[in-house]
């Protein structure tokens, strides 16, 4: 279990349960209290809201259209869900940043930042200033690492890469494809091929944790798996790009695994190579916000919720940590519980616990 133990909440619509009972009966008493997001449309609701509704397993719930639009959703065009939250405290700031991810999100070409302050009724300064601290990103991050997201979700069901590029709204292709590989790790075309004609090379070894996996793709580092069978942590790899080229045995990659279970096993030493990170913006977020843990130090869930200006997303929070495929490198094992107990890790709870104790003893000796 990766969060801690909640006390009974007793506000209205505050149980997952209450949302969704809400959201199938077309509640109009919740509209306000919070959205649901369907996560294979990418598109958040008000509970009102007529359209059909999804699977359970498809959706997710924000308190907020703006914890909604940080998360990488975009609003109902039907039911307009941002504009439910103006009463609210804060609302009219709500509603702005909710209204400017809408631009964001349907623009062809990026809006200005005088475009989209003036949509918002605010001055140029206090709109950049109201979007970061709701979202933790500038517009224009918001706004790469929504498309970005929005071009994977594409890649995967769209007939052509082109249509996949316009629908993520890039209007133009060759402006795309100078940056795809930064954005993707490889081609596009790759990418919605399952990684075929990719090249990840890889290696597999022994650290103090057990076994390990390193893989790179063109751009940096973009797996550190840990685990207890060295098969498994291939078989794993080999799910995530099914179709790319594994390489193993490549004399250069065997010093960068060198460079990395030395990092692993001492963090202190810091990791000099590039790292290929692929996520939503809230897990970049919340990434960003994990690397600046020292080590030998730990932070709660909610510490990072509160970081990332999201105090109530400590769910969120959690799944982000869960998603993280870079071990140690990005320290989500450095999160714990607010009593101080050690919960949820991808690579096993005991694991973390190893990895914490080392990096506490070290930490003693260096003082």
């Amino acid at each position: 279990m990766m969060l801690q133990a909640m006390t009974e909440p007793t506000t209205p619509f505050a149980l997952a349960d209450a949302r969704w009972e809400a959201f199938i009966g077309r509640d109009p008493a919740a509209d306000g209290r919070f959205v649901a997001a369907v996560t294979t449309t990418g598109i958040y609701c008000r509970p009102s809201c007529t359209a059909r509704k999804p699977k359970r397993e498809n959706v997710r719930f924000f308190a907020t259209p703006g914890e909604a639009a940080a998360a990488g959703f975009r609003p109902c065009k039907r039911c307009r869900p941002e504009a439910a939250s103006a009463a609210a405290p804060g609302g009219r700031h709500a509603v702005a940043v909710a209204e400017a991810c809408r631009l964001i999100a349907e623009s062809e070409e990026l809006p200005s930042l005088d475009e989209l302050a003036r949509a918002a009724g605010l001055s140029r300064f206090h709109f950049h200033r109201v979007f970061k601290k709701a979202t933790g990103l500038t517009p224009k991050t918001y706004a790469t690492a929504q498309r970005a997201q929005r071009l994977r979700e594409g890649l995967g069901r769209s007939c052509t890469v082109t249509e996949a590029i316009y629908d993520a709204g890039y209007n133009s292709s060759s402006r795309f494809y100078a940056k795809s590989t930064e954005l993707l790790g490889m081609t596009p075309s790759a990418y919605r091929a399952g990684g075929a004609g990719a090249r990840i090379r890889f290696a597999v070894g022994q650290c103090a944790y057990g076994a390990i996996l390193a893989a790179a793709s063109d751009k940096g580092v973009c797996a550190i798996l840990l685990g207890d069978d060295p098969e498994a942590l291939v078989r794993a790899l080999q799910d995530s790009f099914p179709k790319a080229e594994l390489i193993g045995g490549d004399p250069e990659f065997e010093q960068w695994m060198a460079k990395i279970v030395g990092f692993v096993e001492q963090p202190g030493l810091g990791l000099d190579l590039p790292l290929d990170l692929r996520g939503t913006a809230f897990q970049q977020r919340v990434w960003r916000a994990l690397s600046e843990i020292p080590v030998g130090a730990t932070v709660s869930y909610a510490d990072i919720a509160r970081r990332i200006g999201r105090p109530k997303a400590v769910r969120a929070v959690a799944q982000a940590c869960g998603a993280n495929r870079l071990a140690v490198a990005i320290p989500c094992h450095r999160v714990v519980r607010s009593d101080g107990g050690i919960s949820g890790y991808r690579w096993g709870v005991e694991r973390k616990r190893c990895v914490l104790q080392r990096e506490a003893a070290a930490e003693k000796a260096d003082i």
